[in-house]
């Protein structure tokens, strides 16, 4: 299978995508781990108006295989989850970085996305050459 790794995008190594909006962070999973995970079947994540801390959960992604949890990279306050991907988990499986993604984080402070890995760099860590 070959994956999208669009430009825009930078990922944590737990592999959380980050696309940065006009000072808020969307945050969903990857194409290649979505793919890991199989047919997924459950999405549950944080309250809107939660406050999370850099590294906490945010939510979990039940797939036949598994149940993987999700972390922020960033600590902030969710100001939007994706109602769709938990009425429609396939959602995430079809369009993970389209549909598919997952929260809107408010930064507690200015986000550092340098501090991520860039599309090209999370590639390479997946799909070895």
């Amino acid at each position: 299978m070959s994956y999208k790794f669009p430009d825009n995008l930078n990922y944590a190594d737990t592999h959380e995508y980050v696309l940065e909006e006009n000072g808020l962070l969307k945050i969903g999973v990857s194409e290649f781990a979505i793919d890991q995970l199989g047919d997924i079947v459950f999405v549950e994540l944080a309250d809107e108006g939660a406050t999370l801390e850099k590294g906490e959960t945010f939510g979990t992604i039940e797939s036949v295989k598994a149940v993987e949890e999700v972390y922020l990279p960033f600590s902030g306050e969710i100001v939007s989850i994706n109602e769709s991907v938990i009425e429609n988990p396939e959602l995430l499986q079809n369009d993970p970085i389209g549909d598919g993604w997952l929260v809107i984080l408010k930064p507690e402070s200015k986000a550092s996305i340098a501090d991520l890995m860039t599309s090209e760099e999370y590639q390479l860590k997946v799909v070895p050459k």
